[in-house]
């Protein structure tokens, strides 16, 4: 079996520098907690939580009364940093530097009278954090028939940004849609260079073996975007997040497998399966 293993999987920059502010809070001891979960991944949360980092969300702020609160990668809105200092602890922020560029962007264009459109996923932790860094109101985007149904009033000037790990195809997809409506519009593609360099060498890999495994946590939005991408160039593409979760029965035709893992896997975690199918098959 000969096994083709991405070489931009694993940890991208913005997620070994927040994993590693944690580590080195640990270190220092007294009491860490995480806002939300450092990055999108089971096993690295776990392991924390057994060194003693606690995950709390926006409700269990006030009942803090000491230690210090370390920034998700994914970022906040701005009104959170504040009240971790207001509740007095420690706020140590470890979002990943590309989104702290948007929260800028965000917060610059806005206050100039801009509408604020972000193409990302509802809901999800990064794109609520650059919603909270508008002065106004932002709408969010991620499909066609949201950008096809947008309604800005006339003459308004737009700012469009991205959620970092969006794919790049359908951003492009979008603002094209977007920009034949005639709205005065500045587009910052804010899409990372690893978003972008993964997802190409994915679909690359993926367009050349016979099987393909996607390696990430399953609240993970980049490596979800991943197996997207694979899917369509692999048929046989499957989504896992540790080795257990491995369950292949390839067909004599596999000769090739592909391995890819998204920005919050860690390198342990990609090397077990890649040995394993290389062992195994």
């Amino acid at each position: 079996m000969e096994v083709i293993l991405a070489k931009s999987a694993g940890f991208c920059f913005g997620v070994k520098r927040a994993v590693e502010t944690v580590y080195q809070q640990v270190e220092k001891g007294g009491h860490i907690y995480t806002y939300g979960p450092i990055i999108h991944n089971e096993a690295v949360v776990r392991d924390l939580e057994e060194k003693g980092v606690s995950v709390i969300k926006d409700t269990d702020l006030d009942r803090l009364e000491d230690g210090t609160v370390i920034i998700r990668s994914h970022g906040v809105p701005r009104e959170v940093c504040g009240r971790i200092e207001k509740q007095g602890l420690t706020c140590v922020d470890a979002t990943c530097p590309f989104v702290k560029r948007i929260h800028t962007i965000v917060e610059q264009e806005s206050r100039a009278g801009k509408q604020i459109i972000i193409i990302g996923n509802p809901g999800h932790p990064e794109v609520e954090g650059i919603m909270g860094w508008s002065e106004t109101p932002a709408i969010v985007i991620e499909s066609e028939k949201e950008a096809q149904n947008l309604d800005c009033p006339p003459g308004k000037d737009i700012c469009l940004v991205s959620q970092t790990t969006f794919n790049y195809n359908k951003f492009q997809e979008l603002v094209e849609i977007i920009q034949k409506k005639g709205y005065n519009i500045s587009v910052a593609n804010t899409i990372c260079n690893a978003t972008e360099e993964r997802q190409a060498e994915a679909k690359l890999i993926a367009s050349q073996v016979d099987a393909m495994i996607v390696i990430g946590g399953t609240h993970s939005s980049n490596t979800a975007k991943l197996y997207e991408i694979c899917r369509r160039e692999c048929e046989n593409t499957c989504f896992i997040q540790t080795l257990d979760d491995l369950q292949l029965d390839f067909p004599e035709s596999v000769f090739r497998v592909g391995i890819t893992a998204g920005a919050s896997t860690p390198n342990y975690i990609i090397e077990e399966v890649q040995n394993y199918v290389r062992v195994n098959f």
